[in-house]
């Protein structure tokens, strides 16, 4: 029983001295922390919304690119160089033994 009491009031006395140091710290290395830490928010925040537009740019530029491929592809001729018909004759194989 008296162990329990006194281990709860160093505890208790602890407390109260890390609440008084806490306390009796001088504000100018707070404040200055705290103004650093705005400013780097506020950089932060202008980063993220330059990248936003970034994306939004590119994200308008890809739509017209895949607007325009679809209208030069509506547009294409239909001929071309390509068949898809077999050719009339097979082409001659060269690793074959010539017919006697």
């Amino acid at each position: 029983m008296t162990s329990q009491l006194l281990r709860k009031a160093l505890i208790a006395g602890m407390a109260i001295a890390a609440l008084s140091v806490a306390a009796c710290q001088k504000k100018d290395a707070t404040d200055a922390n705290a103004n650093s830490a705005a400013t780097s928010a506020d950089t932060s925040a202008t980063n993220a919304a330059a990248a936003q537009n970034a994306a939004a740019t590119a994200a308008d530029a890809a739509a017209d690119a895949n607007k325009a491929a679809g209208a030069a592809s509506a547009t294409a001729p239909a001929t071309g160089s390509m068949s898809t018909s077999a050719p009339a004759t097979p082409p001659a194989d060269a690793s074959a033994p010539p017919k006697k």
